[in-house]
């Protein structure tokens, strides 16, 4: 697929989707939405990819939806090639196969990000962000509502007093309050932002990649469900871990 919206490339078993409309500060359309999630089924796809980041190409990560592509949408114009907007996978899918992934996803969060630039941000399982960026919530001052998962993600990030404080206000807040709320995993500048996320991304991509699949969905099942529950499914996923590494390594 030639891509027009987004950049892409793999080095050192790191894949990197950048989404590439910097004039517009990477404002988001279906045809970007498209393209996001073509870029995310490839690289599942791929034994080379160990791990992938999402980041934004100039001042910003996502300034938000397009307002004359939501408009146009709304108008019920023909201004997309695919599906209409809220009915194309980036909004429906993506953030479950996300969550699903195999492979460690990390949001660097290199500027602004609020409306759909931060929810695309929530699924990822690691999120580093610019201490100066600016982050919000800000649905309701559109007269829609946050979609992605974000009513189910947010209140397991930040609590749900908190959860209802950044929906129900539609503030901004700045990436060194995000990280602090525990709604980033850490602040830091913004020349720093990539090369952060890409170091950590490399740690990850030197453990064995099964044990990263296992211990991702073990963390995400041990998160929503009471702890006996948990702590069975660590003995049940260890036994299927171990005879999955066996297998692999006998070339099964």
């Amino acid at each position: 697929m030639d891509y027009q919206d987004i950049l892409f490339e793999v080095s050192e078993g790191i894949a990197t989707i950048t989404m590439n409309r910097p004039e517009k500060l990477n404002a988001y359309t279906t045809e970007m939405g498209e393209e996001i999630t073509h870029a995310f089924r490839d690289v599942q796809r791929d034994p080379a990819v160990r791990a992938v980041i999402l980041t934004g190409a100039g001042r910003a990560f996502c300034a938000g939806v397009d307002l004359e592509h939501l408009k146009a949408h709304e108008g019920g114009g023909n201004v997309s090639k695919g599906p209409r907007l809220g009915e194309e996978d980036f909004l429906r899918k993506l953030p479950l196969e996300m969550g699903d992934s195999k492979k460690p996803i990390l949001a660097a969060i290199n500027g602004h990000a609020v409306g759909v630039g931060i929810t695309m941000a929530m699924p990822c399982d690691i999120r580093i962000v610019a201490e100066d960026a600016k982050i919000g919530f800000i649905f309701g001052r559109l007269g829609i509502l946050p979609g992605l998962g974000t009513s189910h993600l947010l209140p397991n990030l930040v609590g749900m007093a908190r959860a209802q404080e950044l929906v129900l206000t539609a503030k901004k807040i700045l990436g060194t309050e995000a990280a602090e709320i525990g709604l980033m995993n850490k602040a830091v500048p913004k020349d720093e932002v990539i090369s952060a996320t890409r170091a950590m991304a490399l740690e990850m991509a030197e453990v064995d990649p099964i044990v990263l699949s296992y211990a991702k969905s073990l963390i995400r099942f041990g998160a929503i469900h009471p702890m006996a529950e948990a702590m069975k499914n660590e003995q049940a996923q260890g036994g299927l871990m171990r005879a999955d590494r066996e297998a692999a390594k006998s070339g099964a």
